[in-house]
């Protein structure tokens, strides 16, 4: 019965491990970025700078048409042979009460359509065009995109690191196992001690203990990778082994110092637009219908055109703070930008030296792990002869568990790197 038990476990892992959907950072990498609220912003807001080009080219191109009305109404009261009479529209009085008649002439009556046509608006419409085109490159996803690749993938590789963790425990574990069954015929024949074999046992629940902490990272450390990619799937995953390799150096500028230049350019676009007001300004216009200052008739029905010109020639100054405050601007970007390089530089260094150092330290380990395997293979030979001490083998044990997930932490620690270094350098 306990034979059975075991076995119809052991089908069940085996089950479950197969039937793990099996996914790789570029399944999650396409999910983050179809469920990225910061790429769909960038999508709308790219589609607004379209409709403002759009909105500004009309009202720079195309003319404007109003239907206007207006109608004031200004009585007097005349004083004419000691009588007082209310006139509404009164066509002249000497002795009257009420507004000057030089003013009101009586009233207003209009109704009547309106055209206004700018006539400079192409020449104007070049200078929202460029800022337009700045906007759209510095609205680009591109680096939206970079920064997801860039946290996806150090969320991926923490999940590696506790899938790797979780192996190798498991490893560890069934070599435990086959030692117990072992011990547990030589305390049968009495050559190890009952106190040796519970010894092991308690080694064995330590290291099962250790398993359900590393597969409770595994979850959590999947959840928040789920979580990044607005995935809402909680089915069991077994994600693939990655192998990040350094980018060499791009010929072209970085995207980080290409979005410090289309800054500065973005800056110059505004002073730009900030400078038409003072060009000259003219417009054409044109209204029919309805104009009077009497009582309206429709012998008053008319229409009016001319033009309007504009130039500005003082303001204060406001002109030369402008371009100042653009050229702090300006200035404050380039402090930035070179303080970005120096960063950016350090920072590559840094990671290179820590990779040499990691692969050094890789090469050290390599070389313990190999003396640790010849030695585990001699204990284990003793210790089916009942000539080595059982304290002496739990500890072996231990020691190559420890060195086991140091050297896969540090094989964890150089993808990390890797993956912040190519982020750098973008």
């Amino acid at each position: 019965m306990k034979r059975f038990l075991i076995l119809m476990i052991s089908l069940l892992i085996v089950f479950k491990i197969t039937n793990a959907q099996q996914r790789n950072l570029n399944f999650f990498l396409e999910k983050a970025k179809i469920t990225s609220p910061l790429i769909q912003k960038n999508k709308n807001d790219t589609k607004i700078i379209e409709l403002d080009l759009k909105q500004t080219e009309r009202i720079l191109k195309n003319p404007e048409i109003n239907l206007e009305s207006n109608v004031l109404f200004a009585p007097i009261i005349t004083h004419t042979n000691n009588t007082n009479r209310l006139d509404i529209t009164s066509a002249g009085a000497d002795n009257y009460s009420g507004y000057d008649l030089g003013i009101t002439n009586g009233g207003q009556y209009q109704a009547f359509v309106s055209l206004k046509q700018p006539l400079l608006g192409s020449m104007n419409y070049k200078v929202y065009s460029q800022k337009s085109d700045i906007s759209h490159k510095q609205n680009a996803t591109t680096m939206t995109i970079h920064e997801i690749e860039q946290l996806v993938g150090y969320q991926y590789i923490l999940c590696l690191k506790s899938k790797a963790q979780l192996k190798n425990a498991e490893i560890v574990q069934k070599q435990l196992d086959e030692q117990l069954s072992i011990m547990k015929k030589l305390v049968e024949q009495a050559v190890y001690k009952q106190s040796d074999l519970m010894l092991l046992q308690i080694e064995r629940q330590n290291l099962e203990l250790s398993n359900k902490s590393f597969e409770d990272d595994y979850k959590n450390n999947m959840y928040d990778l789920n979580l990044l990619c607005g995935i809402k799937d909680s089915a069991e995953v077994d994600i693939q082994y990655l192998n990040l390799q350094l980018k060499p150096e791009s010929l072209s500028d970085s995207q980080f110092l290409a979005s410090y230049k289309l800054d500065s350019l973005g800056i110059i676009a505004d002073q730009s637009i900030s400078e038409l007001k003072y060009k000259p300004q003219l417009s054409a216009f044109a209204n029919a219908g309805l104009n009077a200052v009497n009582v309206p008739t429709f012998n008053r029905l008319g229409f009016s055109a001319g033009l309007t010109f504009s130039l500005n020639l003082y303001d204060g100054n406001q002109r030369k703070l402008e371009k100042e405050k653009s050229s702090m601007n300006i200035n404050t970007l380039q402090f930035e930008k070179n303080h970005f390089i120096t960063q950016r530089e350090i920072n590559k260094d840094k990671i290179k030296s820590q990779l040499k150092s990691l692969d050094e330290r890789r090469l050290i380990l390599e070389n313990q792990l190999s003396q640790y395997d010849k030695l585990y293979k001699v204990y284990e030979n003793e210790l089916s002869q009942g000539l080595v001490s059982v304290m002496d083998f739990k500890n072996l044990l231990k020691d190559i568990t420890t060195k086991k997930q140091d050297y896969l932490l540090q094989e964890m620690e150089k993808q990390l790197l890797v993956n912040s270094y190519n982020y750098w350098n973008y």
